[in-house]
């Protein structure tokens, strides 16, 4: 069949490198890389400023039809291939490029982020320079290796006891908490004295003997039952048990939660994946150490394995889909609370005084609070006069005191303390509660930063018998839970007949009832109202003054009339003659919509956005009384897309649709 004359002419996969490496001109050093992919032509590219080499940038043409490696896992993945017999530094951004898709990123998390991800653009040959070089970590290539072959093996082993090897688990998610419960236990065999025992039939035994995937198989099923007893032993181990703000002391493990693999292979497998690291050696190939263990790789790049494992295997609807917010929502959000933070005196006064808190009071497995600590260890990391040894205090010293979590679902619970003691924070104050709404654990004022993604939409019930009942139970358990958010409203009747009025204070709550034309407050029904309103309100009461709050909320809420109380009571009510807003708690510096699609995974198709506010700061002769800051312009973007399509219940990275938040978190930090 003959070509028509017309039809463009398809592109070489040469000329179309060839063509990304001229949009660098300015970069006039290279360095070509070789693939074991033939789909793939990649090299570096570099050039020079005052003198001085400026960090490379990575190219990447594809052949059509192979755009799954946009994914920033997989990305990682191919960049590692690409880069590991590269002697010198490694690129802190990549430009990846097909026949129809182009996009932008930053490598590894150089940028202060947590992991590889998309960005708007790259900065031009006079400002590159000022990003920090890759290489800081002198076994960085060691811990990457050891990354891409966890990845990897966590992935097969999950198939193997899903698929093959089966054992006494009864879905998906249960393989994940026990992978979680042998990393838990693996933190004992690398961060613990290596004379550590326990009893075993009126024996004791030495872990570090008995834990080993050798021994494993060597012994069979006599080593299942060792360490099914060594769990037992450590599950409520003091290193640990965290203390919340009520003074509860919280284990990862409750006393009814026990090792449920039996198979001797299964364990195998997964110690083998965990334990087999080979010698630790640095970026140049010098053996630093003969035998490594989890402790020597990058705390940053273990905490990422834990979420793509995550990601990848969870079983969606009713599963963790319901918990787990996609990447790049958390990175914008993380990106953009930091930017400010760096830009704001009085905060990074307090965050330098080791006095920072982070929390997210409908945790799930952490996702917020593991990408806010890679953030808050890269500002730390640029701070100026502070020497390595106070940077490296603080660091820990907010690792273990600045990070809260709650969640209602305890094996969620169970693995973010997993995924936050993988990075070295074992003593994250994460915590199981009935309703973060209203535990005393959680204290008002206590807060710098809160990122969230809590439970949301108004419960609908049938009109028969079985309804009724439900709706009834429903509206009997959320009443006092209303209750309780009314106490900034005061009686200003002066009859029998109570009239409520608004009085907003620093630690109050008042979205338990709603005005009338008449502005009296009068209580609200269960049913009637969003859990998300109720989260708004908590969590500028659990806010320091002047701390910031990202929330994901459905649209209804920032658009319906019925909810103009809610923004209203949020910033105010704008004043007609000065037109400042009056009477509000907070000052809203951004929205930004999401896709219809992103929270497809967990069974919802609900338009959202991410509400981002500030709480207003307070006085200081009345520290319950807030200051009246003037609301400043809002930032408002539409993110249409953000770089995948979901299919099949999975998020597909392929389809080459853009990551719009690249776009708009980099015009926000512009000011534009």
């Amino acid at each position: 069949m003959k070509k028509d004359k017309g039809a463009p002419k398809e592109q070489s996969l040469e000329q179309r490198y060839k063509d990304l490496r001229k949009q660098y001109y300015e970069f006039d050093e290279t360095e070509t890389l070789k693939s074991s992919n033939d789909f793939v032509q990649a090299g570096l590219v570099w050039g020079s400023v005052d003198g001085n080499a400026t960090p490379a940038i990575l190219l990447i043409a594809l052949e059509p039809g192979h755009w799954e490696y946009s994914e920033d896992s997989r990305l990682e993945l191919l960049a590692y291939e690409l880069l590991s017999s590269v002697e010198s530094d490694w690129p802190v951004f990549a430009h990846l490029q097909d026949d129809v898709n182009s996009r932008c990123y930053s490598l590894f998390g150089v940028d202060g982020t947590d992991g590889t991800h998309s960005v708007d653009e790259i900065p031009p040959l006079e400002l590159i320079r000022d990003f920090e070089r890759l290489e800081k970590d002198n076994t960085f290539r060691w811990s990457m290796r050891v990354y891409t072959r966890l990845m990897y093996k966590l992935d097969a082993f999950h198939e193997q006891v899903y698929q093959t090897v089966k054992d006494r688990v009864s879905d998906k998610n249960d393989i994940i908490e026990e992978v979680a419960k042998i990393l838990f236990l693996e933190t004992f065999r690398v961060h613990h004295d290596e004379d550590l025992t326990f009893k075993f039939k009126g024996q004791k035994l030495r872990f570090r003997e008995v834990f080993d995937f050798q021994y494993v198989k060597q012994n069979g099923a006599k080593a299942v039952e060792q360490i099914q007893a060594a769990f037992e032993a450590f599950k409520s181990h003091p290193d640990y048990v965290v203390t919340d703000d009520e003074g509860n002391e919280n284990s990862i493990f409750d006393k009814n939660t026990h090792l449920r693999l039996q198979r001797p292979e299964n364990y195998e497998t997964l110690l083998e994946a965990v334990q087999d690291l080979g010698p630790v050696t640095d970026n140049q190939g010098r053996i630093m150490k003969d035998i490594g263990t989890l402790a020597d790789v990058s705390a940053d790049l273990l905490g990422r394995v834990f979420d793509v494992f995550l990601r990848a295997n969870f079983e969606s609807k009713g599963g963790l889909g319901v918990y787990l917010t996609p990447n790049p929502v958390k990175q914008a959000m993380l990106q953009m609370a930091f930017h400010d933070i760096q830009q704001d005196s009085m905060a990074m006064e307090n965050l330098t005084a080791g006095n920072f808190r982070f929390c997210d009071p409908a945790c799930g497995t952490y996702g917020f609070g593991s990408v806010a600590l890679s953030h808050l260890k890269n500002v730390i990391d640029d701070l100026a006069g502070m020497t390595d040894a106070k940077k490296e205090k603080l660091k820990n010293d907010l690792r273990d005191n600045g990070f809260v979590g709650a969640d209602s679902a305890p094996r969620m619970v169970m693995l973010a303390r997993v995924n936050m003691a993988l990075q070295d924070a074992r003593k994250a104050r994460i915590f199981y509660t009935d309703n973060s709404l209203t535990t005393t654990a959680l204290k008002p004022n206590t807060f710098d930063l809160i990122c969230t993604n809590p439970p949301f939409g108004t419960p609908k019930f049938k009109a028969d018998n079985k309804g009724r009942s439900s709706k009834k139970h429903y509206e009997e358990r959320m009443a006092p839970i209303l209750e309780s958010f009314r106490s900034d409203l005061k009686d200003v009747g002066t009859g029998k007949k109570a009239k409520w009025h608004l009085y907003p204070t620093v630690s109050g709550l008042a979205v338990g009832s709603s005005p009338n034309k008449k502005g009296e407050w009068t209580p609200v029904k269960g049913t009637s109202i969003d859990p998300a309103v109720l989260f708004i309100d908590r969590c500028l009461q659990l806010l320091k003054p002047g701390g910031r709050l990202f929330i994901v909320l459905p649209d209804g809420v920032l658009c319906n009339s019925g909810d103009r109380y809610v923004r209203e009571y949020i910033m105010g009510r704008k004043d007609e003659k000065s037109g400042e807003f009056v009477g509000g708690k907070a000052i809203v510096k951004a929205v930004i919509s999401l896709p219809a699609d992103t929270f497809k995974l967990s069974g919802t198709g609900a338009k959202t956005s991410i509400l981002y506010v500030q709480k207003r700061r307070a006085g200081k002769e009345d520290p319950e009384q807030f200051l009246p800051e003037p609301q400043t312009d809002v930032f408002m973007a539409v993110a249409d897309t953000l770089g995948y399509v979901v299919k099949n219940n999975v998020e597909d990275y392929s389809s080459g649709v853009p990551n719009d938040l690249d776009l708009i978190v980099g015009a926000y930090k512009r000011g534009e």
